[in-house]
């Protein structure tokens, strides 16, 4: 066995970050400023995050390129220039890197590095990380910026072991790529990355099988090279657009507040305000056509039908067309998609339409896929089956503390925060956009750098004042939870089985998890909550044990 006495001392820090994708950077840079020493632990071979991942064919951000960026540096803003409209994942990760470039950020980064366990000792104060190699560090506070989409989920099917060709999942794909010209590929699932990819698949491979379960919402992105002159006009009023962003519930500026129900208009004024929509491109857009898209199911209807209709007219195979229309969920429960030339796509002759839900996969064999109807040759497949979204990455990591609290336990019905910042029994551990904050519903980027000025005000307020602990307690938890729940049952959120609720992860308990009341709203919260000296939160300085 080996020496203990020769096993490394562990590296003691101030703030210790888990991840190193677009939070844990920004973490970084932040509480550096305030003369911390911090560290942050990325288990990949570079920095990015969702976006070092995730390089699928077709990868590409839902979000405009001029919103989706770092707010915190205006000579940032001002001298990055993306090149289309919605930026790729190659452009997003290269932006990335030169943010962490730019600002020195590398030096405080440990790649290769996964975090397999984190323990706070409450004698101590202090949270224990260890690596799966075996690497202790220790720090007074810890930051999980593990990210809400960054535990790829391949689905358990039999046999998959047995397949002869060659299988991928999104958000695992080979940084070299692949090739799939002149082979028969197989693309399960049909959401977001699906979306992007299979037009892309379908242009090289011999012939494509679309695996779909559930049809999805797309909408046409209508991407295309920056305009200049756009660009220009944007970035002159940068402080004021990103000030407004601050008061929408998307967290996302540029768009008129909606002043009527959809319910208040003709027919034919709906649909001419739809088109324009459609036409405009995006997301944001649509769903801010009417005021009451996502909390009247009578009004969202004439949004849902719109949009089956548009794909009715596209798909010119009728049956194909009926099953790629949902009917199950109101358009934007789910995250909507943004596609270019999805629906086009089922034209093609080398592209045919599966529908397993009618017939389900039974299992993976050495040829293909059988499904309980037939059996599809295949040379490759491709898993656009998603995450274990919101909880997957902090529950694969063992949390616990020194008098008996484990995360997974405590999270065994549910996940339970106290503004999606932290977590109660769970001291001095801050969750960056995590589950009841409203980050997956935002533009991220304003999310993670609200999330992480929050908490370095708070450490900073702690140091002022001679405190080093805080903690909510578990009645401000069970409010917040409880209030996160109303919120979103007050909406059509909860009528879309999404993994918003985990309902892609089997045994997932079903809980609504993002707050769905709006990021401005949120923040205003959370601005108050400090104003009245972190109400809800338990702030002390620790007494030393002496032995």
């Amino acid at each position: 066995m080996p020496d203990a006495s020769h096993a490394p001392a562990p590296r003691q820090l101030e703030v210790a970050i888990v991840g190193g994708g677009l939070g844990g950077l920004y973490a970084i840079h932040r509480l550096r400023k305030l003369g911390l020493r911090v560290r942050a632990y990325e288990a990949g071979s570079g920095i990015g995050g969702t976006w070092f991942w995730n390089r699928y064919p077709g990868a590409r951000c839902d979000v405009e390129s001029l919103e989706y960026s770092y707010s915190f540096s205006d000579e940032l803003q001002q001298e990055w220039k993306w090149p289309e409209r919605y930026g790729t994942q190659p452009e997003i990760l290269k932006y990335i890197n030169h943010v962490a470039d730019r600002f020195d950020l590398r030096r405080d980064v440990q790649l290769n590095t996964r975090i397999k366990a984190a323990t706070f000792d409450g004698a101590a104060n202090e949270w224990t990380l260890r690596t799966e190699s075996g690497e202790e560090i220790r720090a007074r506070y810890c930051i999980m910026a593990a990210g809400n989409l960054s535990t790829p989920r391949v689905p358990d099917f039999k046999g998959i072991g047995s397949f002869k060709g060659k299988w991928y999942h999104s958000g695992l794909w080979p940084h070299e790529g692949v090739d799939f010209t002149g082979l028969r590929v197989g693309v399960i699932g049909t959401g977001s990355s699906g979306v992007q990819m299979i037009p892309l698949i379908a242009r090289q491979a011999k012939h494509l099988h679309v695996f779909q379960r559930t049809a999805n919402f797309s909408l046409p992105a209508r991407n295309a090279p920056m305009d200049e002159a756009r660009e220009s006009r944007h970035k002159a009023e940068y402080p004021a657009r990103r000030r407004a962003a601050y008061d929408t519930p998307f967290a996302i500026g540029g768009y008129p507040r909606p002043t009527k129900s959809a319910l208040d208009v003709t027919e034919e004024e709906r649909n001419a305000a739809y088109e324009a929509k459609w036409q405009e491109g995006g997301s944001i857009s649509y769903l801010y056509t009417y005021t009451d898209l996502l909390v009247n199911k009578e009004a969202n209807d004439t949004a849902s039908e719109f949009a089956r209709n548009k794909i009715r007219g596209i798909v010119k195979d009728q049956r194909t067309a009926e099953l790629l229309a949902p009917k199950d969920h109101p358009i934007g429960t789910k995250r909507l998609c943004l596609d270019t030339n999805y629906y086009e796509t089922y034209n093609r002759d080398n592209v045919v339409l599966v529908d397993v839900r009618s017939a389900p996969i039974q299992e993976i064999t050495e040829k293909g896929v059988r499904t309980t109807e037939a059996e599809y040759e295949l040379d490759a497949i491709v898993f656009a089956t998603g995450f274990d979204a919101m909880t997957g990455a902090l529950r694969e990591i063992d949390i616990r503390t020194s008098d008996g609290a484990v995360l997974a336990d405590h999270w065994a019905g549910g996940p339970l925060t106290y503004l999606g910042l932290m977590v109660s029994g769970f001291p001095n551990m801050f969750v960056v956009t995590g589950p009841g904050s409203p980050g997956v519903k935002t533009q991220m980027i304003a999310s993670i750098e609200q999330h992480v000025d929050w908490i370095a005000d708070a450490i900073d307020h702690l140091g002022r004042h001679q405190l080093d602990r805080i903690e909510p307690s578990p009645q401000a938890e069970a409010e917040w939870v409880g209030h996160v729940n109303a919120v979103a049952d007050s909406t059509l959120y909860p009528l879309a089985n999404s993994w918003y609720v985990g309902a892609n992860i089997p045994g997932k308990p079903r809980v609504f998890m993002p707050y769905v009341g709006g990021f401005d709203r949120y923040k205003r919260h959370c601005d108050e909550i400090v104003g009245k000296g972190y109400e809800g939160f338990t702030l002390s300085r620790h007494k030393v044990e002496v032995a």
